[in-house]
């Protein structure tokens, strides 16, 4: 038995179908369940019970035997929230009671770290435990992922596997409900739908030319392989970055969603804001050696053949996986 927390959400609702496919329905999904079409994203997906995210505490204690691994994906994610409190409640002292009954139990868990705990990648973008401390997150979203990193690692008793998954720029279906916060290729479709071109933030670095910054985009199906294999497999516990290991420009993604279309590209450039101009990420790119070494041997999707799916097959159609 499977509790999945963010069963609701993006990354969620896509690993429950993963789950199912490989013939997992016992799953407990968790979530907050309040918006109506962040709900569609579970519809016809199989699972055992239902579970506020306000009771999970009190289902664990009373099925404890029943369990045998926890995804903890479900998080606060919007990095436009400057409340910290909301990230203390939600995203660390959840995260923490979490963890504390996986180790009472004995039950293995994998959690969502980011990629914004690299801030502006003054150590790289490498997963190891020496830096975490270091690091620098630009919000208070990043600050509450790297702030649970730096607990877990500082924790003598641990669950008999855990993984924290840093996600890079993850896009791709059941993202509908993400509004503002949904990746850059749902904006870039939306943007071409209704105005036939996209706007995309010119450079102000002088080594970066317009819509040539930099971004490790991972799709969505490959996030769940990951997460998949690290279920079965169980290697050695840690941190594991999540994206694909190459970067890719703005450019290159909007001409990929114009090509899903069968359109001309047509992009124009305007300024970056002046309230993020200083804190705007150039490049970002995960350096994917540690869960090669741990034996994940599949290929990551290009960014053209996953633009192409996303677009074609799910965005076009308003089709959920």
């Amino acid at each position: 038995m499977i509790i999945l927390t963010g069963a609701a959400g993006f990354i969620g609702s896509v690993l429950l179908d993963k789950l199912n496919k490989e013939g997992f329905n016992d799953i407990i999904i968790v979530d907050d369940f309040s918006n109506e079409r962040k709900n569609k994203n579970t519809e016809d997906k199989s699972c055992y019970e239902v579970v506020h995210r306000d009771d999970l505490f009190r289902w664990m204690d009373n099925n404890a035997k029943e369990l045998d691994f926890v995804l903890h994906i479900g998080a606060r994610t919007d990095t436009t929230e400057f409340n910290v409190e909301v990230f203390n409640v939600l995203n660390l002292n959840y995260s923490k009671q979490l963890w504390l009954r996986c180790v009472a139990l004995g039950i293995p868990m994998i959690y969502a770290s980011s990629a914004a705990t690299y801030g502006m990648g003054e150590f790289g973008y490498e997963d190891s435990h020496e830096i975490v401390s270091k690091l620098k997150p630009l919000n208070p979203y990043g600050e509450s992922k790297n702030d649970f990193d730096k607990w877990v690692l500082t924790q003598k008793e641990q669950p008999p596997f855990w993984a924290g998954l840093k996600f890079f720029n993850v896009y791709g279906p059941n993202e509908y409900h993400k509004d503002r916060m949904a990746s850059v290729i749902m904006h870039a479709y939306n943007q071409i739908r209704d105005t036939g071109k996209v706007k995309l933030f010119r450079s102000h670095h002088p080594d970066f030319k317009d819509g040539e910054q930099l971004r490790d985009f991972v799709y969505v199906k490959d996030v769940v392989e990951v997460i998949y294999f690290l279920v079965e497999n169980q290697p050695d516990s840690g941190l594991y970055n999540l994206g694909t290991g190459k970067a890719r420009t703005f450019i290159d993604l909007v001409k990929a969603t114009f090509s899903a279309l069968d359109l001309e590209d047509n992009i124009d450039f305007i300024d970056t804001p002046e309230d993020i101009r200083d804190k705007y990420q150039y490049f970002t790119e995960a350096n994917m050696r540690k869960l090669i070494e741990a034996g994940y041997d599949k290929d990551f999707t290009s960014l053209e053949d996953g633009v192409g799916d996303y677009v074609k097959n799910y965005l076009g159609e308003g089709a959920y996986l």
